[in-house]
């Protein structure tokens, strides 16, 4: 088509050109709405006419045997003037009920009343049939062409009660035109017709687009000429190419298939199945997948297969059909040794990456074996051994030489219940023919494979016995690292694999590498723990100390993978007191372990100035600061800062337990009759924090309470909150209320202990006691130097009683000292109290908080020696301030204690 056709073409607008398929299918589409139009036409009439002849007899009749059979009608037409009296009726009876005639007529025919008056009195017209049947008195209903047109006479006789014929009632009604009917609808059908002419116009203009649209524009020689083009491409190129329809049968194949598959010259319109196809390549081709370069063989040949289903496919004969499949072959039998290569290479680097990601996900020597077991077995060998040095197990660096070579079996794997193989733990000794003596003299992997003729080549031992079993092949490689042998690999297959070769040696090498890097941090990781672990074991407490205050036992849990900051303690004090210490430095390590050594002790020596707990955790919190301040230029950025310390005193005099905490370790309070309280003990901030001051409270619990002080790795975890933490805690405590102090840390550890504790946990449980009121004697003494005599005496009298009779010098020494010195020095009031515990204890309080001190006497001094003969002949002594002054207090030992 030239360039001047085609504006001319696109003026035509939307009409198709005649010649193509859009203008046949438009010519018939017209042909057949001008038939449906003319036959509409036609039905219509006929309608019309047999609607309008229907309507005029049911109308004409209805009318007639209404009025005939009105009442009066038999009388008035006997009468003697019928005229008058029927004809003002008929007219109405015409009019309301819009026929054209009424007429009554009598026994001869004679209209008694008309429309047309001067027809009155005259005989009645009309067909002879119709008026014989009339006058007989017969009712009928008959349509005829009249004067004015097609009408309808519907008559119907009058008659007296004896049945006596008088005459009838005649009913005209004019049919209605048939014009009027059809000129009506005309317009309907006119416009549906154009609607329709319109419709197919369109129709035909879009399917001749789409057509042209489809075909790319392309004419039926250029159709022809591209179909012979797509037949000569397909049957030469190099791929086969089959065309299934729905039903899976063969619709279309080029060369290249027939050849590949050795199809029949006659396969075209088979089924699959009859193709005589391998059962695999069968079922591949009657399936509905998609495939995409999927390897089938055939017979020698290996093909690649791609199989698409083709949408609808108009092709086979119905539009919307469900289509078959396109299928494309492939020989790729040149390519499956290089193929198998490229598994081979891709399942040997998946190895080693599996081997680089497990075997380095732990920092312990045991799992760090087992990891290389459960990489290694099954995909490279059948049985794996990891053997590893002894100094290695003990976190230290091995060196040579190396034998006799003793290593202690770490981890195997695959190997049955029943091979000979020395077992885990055990230690195995190679003899130096061993290929495990020769890896580790050379540094270098060892190959050896059984010659099904000879065994000879095996040495005796372990390696001898499996070869019994069917292990045919062995690589054993030294772990080594930086030059160091840390231990060592043996890898073995059996007769139903392919034996070792020399690239399975770079596979083995290559293991063992990563596997000695591993152990090499984890041994150094070992020896960090092991030396962390010794540290912080010597910074504990290694028991608990003699005293009557409390009955007391705790337990420590390390960390997981590590040690922690946690610590616990009892501190006998003074005057039948003990103090009980829970605290907790954050983090884990060496770091943490000796920063909780240090605060241990500070707090131990801040415990021997004996002040009350809140003001100890104000000291601890000022020596925390200063110490963070010492070290603020840390590289590693590590501070004290938020450590967290409970301090309580006990005092099994009175029974009065005074608590102060800094931070989050936590205190329960279990009564003997089982009610569990969590005391309200002030939170105040962790140690080094600064800025507020810490709060003390007193508490009164009943003798043979058990105060449990722990510290938050007890009840939190990884998948519990503190709060489900502290339920179970008091559940336990509730439920067993009689156990004693041991016993409660086990419950604990065993009930409120989290599957997977998140921290270190120092746990602590004191069952205090009271001291007998026996045992303690207490006097008010006047402030007045007279008083001392008999105070003396009275003291030496109460340890008569309680016979102690060996100690009444000492004591009457240490009383007439400390009394001496609070008169001179002290203010009133002044009291003394004895008591018996461990020892005897001697407190002597004044209303003065100026401390003593004890100074060396000259020869010639007549004083200054009270002190110096108190420190002489007690155990100890020393100083308690309280808040209405102090209290001197010595403490001598009791005979057998």
């Amino acid at each position: 088509m030239s360039r001047h056709a085609r504006p001319a073409r696109r003026r035509l607008g939307p009409l198709p050109h005649l010649r193509s398929v859009a203008g046949q299918a438009f010519i018939l589409q017209l042909l057949l709405i001008l038939v449906l139009v003319t036959a509409a036409v036609v039905a219509v009439v006929a309608d019309a006419r047999a609607h309008g002849t229907a309507d005029a007899r049911r109308r004409s009749l209805a009318v007639a045997e209404t009025f005939a059979h009105a009442p009066g009608m038999a009388r008035a037409m006997s009468g003697d003037k019928p005229t008058s009296a029927l004809e003002s009726h008929a007219e109405a009876a015409r009019k309301r009920s819009g026929v054209d005639s009424v007429v009554v007529f009598d026994a001869r025919g004679i209209r008694l009343t008309h429309p047309e008056t001067p027809l009155i009195g005259k005989r009645i017209v009309g067909p002879a049939g119709l008026i014989r049947d009339e006058l007989h008195g017969k009712t009928i209903s008959q349509a005829f062409r009249a004067s004015q047109g097609p009408s309808v006479v519907s008559a119907v006789p009058v008659t007296r009660a004896d049945g006596t014929f008088l005459g009838g009632v005649s009913v005209g009604v004019k049919i209605q035109s048939v014009h009027s009917t059809v000129d009506r609808r005309l317009p309907m059908l006119i416009g549906s017709s154009a609607g329709a002419l319109a419709l197919a116009t369109g129709g035909a203009a879009l399917l001749n687009r789409r057509v042209r649209r489809q075909t790319h524009g392309l004419g039926t020689a250029q159709m022809t000429r591209m179909y012979e083009h797509h037949d000569a491409v397909l049957h030469s190129v190099r791929e086969g190419v089959l065309v299934l329809t729905a039903d899976k049968r063969l619709l279309l194949v080029n060369d290249e298939a027939r050849e590949l598959l050795r199809l029949a010259p006659d396969a075209e319109g088979r089924h699959v199945g009859a193709l005589g196809l391998e059962p695999h390549l069968t079922a591949l081709l009657t399936s509905e997948r998609h495939v995409t370069d999927e390897v089938h063989s055939c017979g020698e040949r290996l093909l690649s297969v791609n199989m698409r289903c083709t949408g609808t496919m108009r092709s086979t004969g119905r539009a919307g059909t469900p289509a078959g499949s396109v299928v494309t072959l492939r020989d790729t039998t040149a390519l499956r040794v290089l193929s198998d290569r490229a598994v081979e290479t891709g399942e040997r680097l998946k190895l080693l990456s599996d081997a680089g990601v497990r075997i380095n996900s732990t920092l312990e020597l045991t799992g760090t074996a087992e990891k290389l077991v459960d990489v290694a077995v099954p995909r490279f060998a059948d049985i794996v051994a990891v053997e590893l040095l002894d100094p290695v197990l003990r976190g230290e660096e091995p060196e040579p030489p190396y034998e006799p070579l003793a290593p202690h079996r770490t981890a195997v794997g695959g190997a049955p219940a029943e091979a000979p193989l020395f077992r885990v733990g055990e230690r195995v000794v190679y003899a130096p023919s061993t290929p495990q003596s020769r890896a580790v003299r050379t540094g270098a992997a060892v190959l050896l494979q059984a010659d099904p003729t000879s065994t000879g080549e095996w040495p005796a031992g372990e390696a001898r016995r499996l070869l019994d079993h069917g292990i045919r092949s062995l690589i054993t490689v030294p772990l080594r690292f930086r030059g160091v042998t840390l231990g060592l690999a043996t890898f073995w297959r059996a007769r139903h694999r392919a034996p070792f070769g020399e690239t399975d040696l770079a596979i083995a090498g290559e293991l063992a590498v990563r596997t000695a890097v591993c152990v090499d941090n984890a041994r150094r990781y070992t020896r960090e723990h092991t030396m962390v672990t010794a540290l912080q074991r010597t910074l504990l407490p290694g028991g608990l100390p003699d005293q009557d205050a409390v009955e007391a036992a705790a337990r420590y849990l390390p960390a997981p993978g590590g040690t922690g900051g946690s610590w616990f303690d009892v501190i006998p004090l003074p005057g039948a007191r003990v103090a009980l210490v829970v605290g907790k430095v954050a983090g884990q390590g060496l770091h943490a372990a000796a920063t909780m050594g240090r605060l241990r002790t500070a707090v131990q020596n801040f415990t021997a100035l004996d002040v009350p707990p809140d003001e100890l955790l104000s000291h601890m919190d000022e020596l925390v600061t200063r110490l963070d301040l010492e070290h603020d230029a840390d590289a590693h950025g590590i501070r004290i800062t938020g450590a967290g310390c409970l301090y309580a005193i006990h005092d099994s005099v009175s029974g009065h337990c005074t608590v102060a905490r800094a931070g989050d370790p936590g205190l329960a309070l279990a009564h003997p009759d089982g009610t569990v309280d969590i005391p309200a003990v002030p939170v105040s901030p962790p140690l080094g924090l600064g800025g507020e001051r810490f709060e003390a409270v007193g508490l009164s619990p009943p003798a043979a309470s058990r105060l449990v002080l722990y510290t938050n790795g007890l009840l939190e975890g990884h998948d519990r909150t503190t709060g489900t933490g502290l339920g179970l805690l008091r559940r336990t405590l509730t439920a067993e209320p009689d156990l004693d102090p041991d016993a409660t840390c086990g419950s604990l550890f065993q009930t409120v202990l989290p599957p997977h504790p998140s921290d270190d946990v120092a746990l602590l449980v004191a069952r205090t006691r009271l001291l007998d009121p026996e045992n303690v004697a207490e006097w008010d003494v006047p402030f007045d130097p007279a008083a001392v005599a008999p105070l003396r005496a009275a003291c030496a009298q109460r340890l008569r009683a309680w016979g102690l009779e060996d100690a009444v010098c000492t004591a009457k020494l240490i009383i007439s000292e400390l009394i001496t010195n609070a008169l001179r020095y002290g203010a009133p009031p002044l009291h003394i109290r004895l008591l018996r515990d461990r020892g005897l204890v001697f407190e002597v309080s004044d209303g003065s908080s100026t401390a003593p001190h004890m100074r060396r006497a000259a020869t010639t001094d007549e004083g200054g020696r009270g002190l110096f003969l108190v420190a002489q002949f007690a155990q100890r002594w020393g100083t308690r301030y309280t808040p209405h002054g102090k209290v001197l207090w010595a403490e001598t030992p009791l005979d057998g204690r």
